[in-house]
């Protein structure tokens, strides 16, 4: 490793004149500026930690709170549709207008993404807290519902926007950034995991009461035992209520470690610029960036596809397969098979390349799809297709976040004098994902009560079945099948990718060196 970094330095010192390079200081200057860029274990892992509080909630909301809607809250289908779509499509606008809001601000003595980690996290768990907790008024429930899950999901995204783009400023070495990448992935996996465990374990001690004749008219849902019936009830409600108390103290937890164990660098080459880039004029440069485009249309479709599953697969296993009080075992054998497979899938994007990672990684769910599309109901090969899935999700977890990185560095190599714009970037990476998920849930929560989803039901109609078959496989399968296509046209390969490693060395070191001119840098930037 350490031999193939000093063949690149030297690479990139051949890109420049021999005006700007002087022979006798470069390589010190390299060595003390990668000292300076290494990231500790310890950094790594507090970065890392830094992740869980969105995968832990989001887990929770994505896997659970459509069923805990419908079925625990007791919300029209209808009215559960517009929630999940209007609080997913929210979650994307506040992206943007967060990365807006980050980029105008000021650095400080914390820096300038740190305070956003920082004040949002109070508010957050409150928020998060209040959608688990069933009002008890009936007339106001669906505006209740909307309106602290939009806030929620404001407040974590003035917490999830900074901290992804805070990869950039963790080190300027790019090593070290995929390195901590990957360290972050493998935590996030572990987040899934333990916001599945927390959830899916406490939420499941508790049985909710449900209709036996799926057609039951609401005059015979009133003639169950009604005692009985809001007991279990109530049950169900506080064990939500005390998962949603477990994840909120897990968020603040890891809020406090990422806060204390990491610091913002800012780029030797950003601390030149005397005048902040207009947002509006980086959002142009940033969406007329072509491998940017690519990249979000690729994952677009391949996250979209991984949502759809993630959506509907508690209503799925309950329902389709038939096994109720076994899907939240299910989800811990994927994200566990997720969180062991990871650093495989970072070994193996070293050795082979993150574009052929993605072939591999996003396109090996589709067999198991298939199976799960074609067998009967059996619950040891559904076992044995949830570890096998958990490969797929790995990648999909891993290798969005691990290319970011290189779109940005391309785009500032083409850009040598635009900086502040990695909040826009990762802000609208996640805006197109979003939406498209909020659409997603909204047309799948719709789908169901088209075609006569029973609330509280022990079983569904066939054509329920039949459609939550659908939205978990065939429907998946066609959207990553589209989005490897489109990963076609994504131009940053390896090749490419160590070519924009060597001139950015060269631009971070001439940024550093107290002896360079201003017309050196001037001629340094035209010449890369």
């Amino acid at each position: 490793m350490a031999k193939g970094e000093g063949a690149e330095s030297g690479s990139a010192a051949g890109l420049l004149p021999t005006g700007i390079l002087q022979a006798g200081e470069r390589p010190v200057q390299v060595k003390e500026s990668k000292k300076k860029n290494q990231l500790s274990i310890c950094n790594k892992l507090c970065y890392a930690v830094g992740g869980t509080p969105y995968q832990v909630t989001g887990c929770a909301l994505g896997f659970f709170l459509q069923i805990y809607l419908l079925d625990v809250a007791q919300v029209d289908p209808f009215s559960a549709s517009i929630i999940l779509f209007v609080g997913r499509a929210w979650d994307a606008i506040t992206d943007p207008l967060v990365g807006f809001c980050i980029s105008k601000s000021p650095w400080t003595r914390l820096g300038r993404l740190m305070p956003w980690i920082i004040f949002s996290t109070p508010l957050a768990i409150i928020a998060y807290f209040l959608i688990w907790f069933v009002p008890d008024f009936q007339q106001g429930q669906t505006l209740w519902y909307l309106l602290f899950y939009c806030l929620f999901e404001t407040l974590v995204t003035c917490f999830h926007v900074p901290y992804s783009a805070l990869t950039m400023f963790i080190s300027t070495e790019q090593s070290e950034r995929d390195s901590a990448t990957a360290y972050r992935m493998t935590v996030e996996v572990l987040g899934t995991v333990l916001g599945t465990a927390i959830q899916g374990q406490i939420v499941g001690q508790a049985h909710t009461p449900c209709v036996q004749d799926a057609n039951a008219s609401t005059v015979a849902l009133e003639g169950v035992n009604r005692t009985q019936s809001a007991t279990s009830l109530r049950e169900t409600q506080n064990a939500y209520l005390l998962a949603a108390g477990v994840i909120a103290s897990i968020y603040v937890i890891c809020a406090v470690i990422l806060t204390l164990g990491v610091r913002e660098q800012r780029e030797p080459y950003e601390t030149q610029q005397a005048k902040p880039m207009p947002f509006f004029r980086g959002l142009r440069l940033v969406m007329s960036h072509g491998p940017y485009i690519k990249l979000i249309a690729g994952f677009l479709f391949t996250s979209l596809a991984f949502m759809l599953v993630e959506g509907n697969f508690a209503l799925f296993c309950t329902y389709t397969l038939g096994f109720r009080n076994e899907f939240q075992n299910l989800l811990l054998a994927i994200m566990f098979s997720a969180t062991v497979t990871i650093p495989i899938w970072q070994w193996f994007l070293t050795r082979f390349g993150k574009k052929m990672a993605v072939y591999i990684g996003i396109s090996s769910a589709v067999p198991f799809l298939i199976l799960v599309a074609l067998m009967e109901s059996n619950l040891i090969v559904t076992y044995v297709v949830a570890v096998a899935a958990g490969v797929s999700v790995a990648a999909a977890f891993l290798l969005p976040w691990s290319m970011l990185p290189d779109v940005i560095d391309d785009f500032h190599l083409k850009q040598p004098h635009i900086h502040g714009t990695e909040p826009i970037f990762f802000s609208f990476y996640v805006f197109f994902t979003k939406f498209a998920s909020g659409v997603s849930l909204g047309i799948s929560t719709l789908s169901l009560d088209f075609t006569g989803y029973q609330t509280r039901g022990c079983s569904q109609p066939a054509r329920v079945k039949f459609t939550l078959k659908m939205l978990v496989t065939m429907a998946p399968i066609v959207l990553i099948l589209i989005g490897l296509l489109l990963f076609k046209l994504y131009p940053i390969d390896e090749e490419k990718r160590r070519q924009n490693k060597k001139a950015l060395q060269a631009l971070r070191e001439e940024a550093s060196s107290s002896g360079c001119s201003d017309t050196d840098s001037t001629e340094l930037a035209r010449i890369l």
